[in-house]
């Protein structure tokens, strides 16, 4: 007897049976359209209907044909993100939540790694179109705009997150990085440190943009700035971690003896600074106070918990998902667009010191 809340009667699948996109439209009484749309988490479709396709798609085990879609779409049903370190967790945390997006939209994800470093990445960029994927999710540790206008001239639609390319109109999900060092840095101001450092990355725009916020919380404290109160770690920071973080505090211990407040580039980095402090016979914070960002997943269960701030990793992937999804099927190639996320300060043990 056919149930009062679906006018369907729903048919019978022989156990192992290949279960079509045609077969659920008409088990559903739906068009093929409806359930194509459904699948790719179209608009056009309300969320009772798309509900209602995927729970019979999972109950029949529907495995999409991409082959076929894609002779029929043009479209492979792919997305490429390109990260500079799979193993950093602020890019995993990421990565997961673009998955989460993309997944139920029926698109799979090909993940690949920079290592950061720029003539990889135009490598990894090359196999991505050589893949023909839909679109891209970027990463970049590049400076020049050469993969990039490689990339619009196949007319892929492409999303940089985390970092700009300077100069370059790119669609782009990120925080404000300037936002980042000012609240960090003024933080420790607040908590009393007199003699404050930073350990930078290199001229990537992550880097870039906390360096200035750090300078400008200390001018506006009319703090003075010296050039040994900055020390630079490879390209971008990233790519050197916790052992960046170590070798930099080492140094800046024997060249500012009498530091009291470090703010670190990212959460590795910082916790390599408090292992190298530490080791030193030095008090975390009564003597020098650390304060990273990324809030990784695991900052709050340190020996010293970590103060950090927090980019809000689920946020940038969700949002450049959803707006990679949008550029694939728009008509037309819209405007560029920017989605800044507000960074917002986590006080944990390491640098409370009243």
């Amino acid at each position: 007897m056919t149930q009062q809340n679906d006018p369907v009667k729903k048919r019978r699948f022989r156990k192992g049976s290949v279960v079509r996109m045609k077969d659920i439209a008409q088990d559903l009484g739906l068009s093929t359209m409806t359930i194509s749309k459904a699948l790719r988490g179209h608009s056009d479709i309300r969320k009772e209907t798309r509900e209602r396709v995927l729970k019979r798609m999972r109950e029949l085990n529907y495995q999409p044909n991409f082959a076929a879609r894609a002779l029929i779409t043009g479209r492979t049903w792919t997305i490429g993100l390109v990260v500079p370190d799979l193993i950093h967790p602020f890019f995993a945390q990421i990565a997961k939540a673009i998955s989460a997006v993309t997944q139920p939209a029926g698109y799979g994800l090909v993940i690949t790694s920079s290592e950061d470093n720029a003539e990889l990445e135009r490598k990894e960029i090359a196999q991505l179109l050589a893949r023909r994927v839909d679109a891209m999710i970027i990463a970049s540790a590049q400076v020049s705009t050469e993969s990039f206008q490689l990339i619009e001239n196949r007319r892929i639609p492409y999303v940089l997150i985390d970092r700009r390319i300077s100069g370059w109109p790119a669609n782009f999900v990120g925080v404000d990085d300037k936002a980042v060092g000012l609240l960090a840095t003024q933080h420790l101001i607040e908590q009393g440190c007199k003699r404050i450092a930073h350990i930078a990355g290199g001229k990537i725009s992550t880097a870039l943009g906390r360096l200035n916020g750090f300078k400008r919380a200390l001018a506006v404290a009319h703090m003075r700035l010296l050039p040994a109160h900055i020390v630079s770690i490879g390209t971008s920071g990233d790519d050197r971690g916790e052992l960046g973080g170590y070798e930099a505090t080492k140094k800046l211990l024997q060249i500012f003896p009498r530091l009291d407040g470090v703010f670190c580039l990212n959460d590795p980095v910082a916790m390599g600074a408090m292992r190298a402090i530490l080791e030193a016979g030095l008090r975390i914070p009564k003597d020098i106070a650390v304060v990273g960002c990324g809030n990784v997943h695991y900052s709050g269960f340190l020996r010293v918990p970590l103060t950090t701030v927090d980019q809000d990793s689920t946020a940038i992937g969700k949002y450049s998902a959803e707006l990679c999804l949008s550029l694939i099927d728009a008509k037309r190639t819209p405007p560029a667009k920017e989605l800044l996320i507000t960074p917002k300060l986590i006080v944990r043990e390491s640098s409370v010191r009243r």
